[in-house]
């Protein structure tokens, strides 16, 4: 048994931040074939820098900030949901406020994986956001598993 095959068994609890894109759901695809035992966790980060300030300021500018996340995230839930129905697996999911980088650290020591994936957003979040995946691969206290 090599030791890639040890720490990937080892996974018990993994985080697998999500967007509304296909490298998400691709990354919570990977986490439900390849750890079907393990807790998974679905983190949606809402109001990350954009240009012009975009989703950030639209949450500021909310009355309630925390119940606007939530209503907003709620269409990133109900796909995961339906894709862990596929496996018959039940996630649990959470949404923070802030930067998607900084928040997918924040939490990843109360689990043993993230999973995410390559990329997301259009080119122009991406060039001025900065790539989320590459900011947390470089940071992580825990292993990152990057799907495609």
């Amino acid at each position: 048994m090599n030791l890639l095959t040890v720490v990937l068994s080892m996974i018990s609890r993994i985080l697998v931040p999500m967007d509304d894109s296909e490298m998400a759901q691709q990354a919570l695809e990977y986490a439900l074939e390849n750890h079907p035992e393990a807790e998974i966790t679905v983190l949606h980060v809402e109001g990350g820098p954009s240009l012009m300030g975009g989703a950030a300021t639209a949450l500021a500018l909310e009355e309630d900030p925390e119940a606007a996340a939530e209503e907003h995230s709620k269409a990133v839930f109900e796909d995961a949901r339906e894709l862990a129905a596929e496996y018959d697996v039940d996630i649990t999911t959470e949404v923070q406020m802030g930067h998607p980088a900084r928040e997918i650290l924040n939490r990843a020591d109360d689990f043993d994986a993230i999973v995410l994936g390559s990329h997301s957003g259009s080119l122009v979040d991406r060039l001025i956001v900065g790539n989320v995946a590459q900011k947390v691969v470089r940071q992580s206290p825990i292993p990152v598993i990057v799907a495609r």
